[in-house]
């Protein structure tokens, strides 16, 4: 098992069709395959033991991805948006390395000792033309095939191991070879550091279909790209489908006609935005994707099919599951746990553990997270329904203990977006003499629309315990985000500690 199978297969199955197209740039299958042998051949020449990237997304991301599963390297794209400091230690620790990159950094990084910087055109120069191609790859499915560092939002970043086995094993678990036609293309919109923008890369590769590189993401900027590249098929984080859904709803059209799927994931989707989606773009198939990196991606999907009925559905168990993140895919087990280890039954939140081939766990240098039975604890906090339907209700490290309760911010969340006057919101823990821990949240007003604390704290007391109404409520003009779409409560108690000193 390599990555290079799926790439090998890709070329001889469909070798002239497009491949990879970012701006006026294109590679065919067989092209993005010897541009991956040509590129292979030049690592291994360097003696570098990891190929690196510190780039946004260009044809250089899949050449390189596929030459350092060639040369039997890791292939470790490296999170741009760091700061110097940061990036010069993450460098350091993964040197000896040949580390692609933009020729403003070139001059600093070559100063860390074993790295080999090179230009990203330079090396896309050398890749495309007429060298020679590294000798044939190793099939070890052990050998590490991906490093992706955390993004470090509540400590230093971490590198996760992906190995041959489990992001082959998530591909052919989950896409069909050959199955997209020819005139489909996805939009990959994520970072190259993100798991999601090496799944869609592969998954893309492994079904046949065309891959569309934004290199930055606007909202605008992603609609004429769509409609220019005739995109049927695209991944979001849910504050990029926000963002595109204000856009759309701002210009009063979509003139999408060619966009088949929008598929989701990466942070918690708020259930308006996701029905104003849907009402957007009624002939679209949604799917929500649940993952991790340390699970080489996806672990559940709501599908479609879900998505339709949950929308339309009288029964407020099956509605609900318009805020779920699906079932669990048929190679993966999924349980939930309490403190002790212990599974828990149907509705019961606790831990999710989940545990199958495509599994890792294990980070570069802090050995594995792997229980001895297989079974990897996410540090996520949720529950599932009868039907095993499983509902993330964030981090196990963001709950919020008052006098000795457990309470979900998951939950508040869900209620305060259900005012029509508030369009984001974050709940947080805040140190409270009384209590240990009080509720807080910031909330984000729609434009035009107001409303007031006492107002949105009976609101919450109406639909939920008077323990989970926020005794402090802050209004912001918006919320702290990754790149990825994930919500930085770190920094939002860290504003709320500030406010209050």
């Amino acid at each position: 098992m390599n990555l290079m199978m799926l790439l090998e297969m890709a070329a001889a199955g469909f070798g002239d069709r497009p491949a990879i197209e970012s701006g006026s740039d294109v590679l065919t299958y067989q092209e993005l395959f010897d541009a991956a042998g040509r590129a292979a051949s030049e690592v291994q020449a360097s003696g570098a033991e990891r190929m690196a990237l510190l780039d946004v997304s260009s044809p250089a991301v899949p050449i390189a991805l596929f030459a350092s599963a060639w040369a039997g390297v890791p292939f470790v794209p490296l999170n741009y948006r760091l700061t110097s400091e940061e990036l010069d230690s993450l460098v350091g620790e993964i040197a000896p390395s040949y580390l692609i990159t933009d020729p403003e950094r070139v001059e600093q990084l070559a100063r860390v000792p074993g790295t080999n910087p090179v230009e990203r055109e330079d090396f896309l120069a050398e890749a495309v033309g007429g060298g020679e191609a590294a000798p044939e790859w190793s099939m070890d499915p052990d050998e590490i095939a991906v490093l992706l560092y955390t993004s470090g939002t509540t400590g230093a970043p971490k590198a996760a191991v992906l190995r041959h086995k489990h992001l082959v094993s998530y591909i052919l678990g989950s896409v069909e070879f050959g199955g997209s036609g020819a005139e489909e293309a996805t939009l990959v919109s994520v970072p190259p550091y993100h798991v999601a923008g090496m799944a869609a890369i592969l998954s893309s590769v492994y079904s046949g279909r065309r891959v569309v590189q934004l290199p930055g993401f606007s909202a605008d900027g992603w609609l004429e790209l769509a409609r220019s590249a005739r995109i049927t098929n695209a991944f979001v984080v849910p504050t990029m489908l926000a963002r595109i859904v204000d856009e759309l709803e701002d210009a009063g059209s979509t003139d999408l006609p060619h966009l088949r799927a929008i598929a989701y994931g990466g942070g918690k989707m708020p259930q308006p935005v996701i029905e104003r989606a849907m009402r957007l773009f009624p002939e679209t198939e949604f799917t929500n994707a649940y993952g991790l990196t340390e699970t080489s991606s996806t672990i559940s999907v709501l599908g479609p099919e879900d998505h339709r009925a949950a929308a339309s559905s009288g029964d407020p168990v099956v509605q609900r599951r318009l805020v779920s993140v699906g079932r669990a895919l048929p190679s993966l087990e999924v349980e939930i746990r309490d403190p002790d280890g212990k599974p828990l039954g149907a509705g019961e939140v606790g831990e999710i553990h989940v545990r199958g081939e495509q599994v890792s766990g294990e980070y570069l240098g802090r050995g594995t997270r792997l229980e001895s039975d297989g079974w990897f604890p996410t540090r996520d906090s949720g529950s599932m329904d009868e039907e095993g339907y499983l509902f993330v209700e964030g981090r196990i490290d963001d709950v919020i203990v008052r006098g000795g309760e457990n309470l979900s911010p998951g939950e508040i969340e869900d209620v305060l977006l259900e005012h029509k006057s508030v369009v984001d919101c974050a709940v947080v823990g805040i140190p409270d003499v009384q209590w240990g821990e009080a509720v807080a949240a910031v909330v984000v007003l729609r434009t035009g629309m107001s409303v007031t604390v006492p107002e949105l704290q009976e609101w919450v007391k109406a639909r939920l315990r008077s323990s989970r109404v926020p005794g402090r409520i802050e209004f912001s003009a918006e919320l702290p985000y990754n790149e990825t779409g994930k919500l930085l409560r770190r920094v939002v108690r860290e504003d709320l500690a500030g406010d209050s000193s």
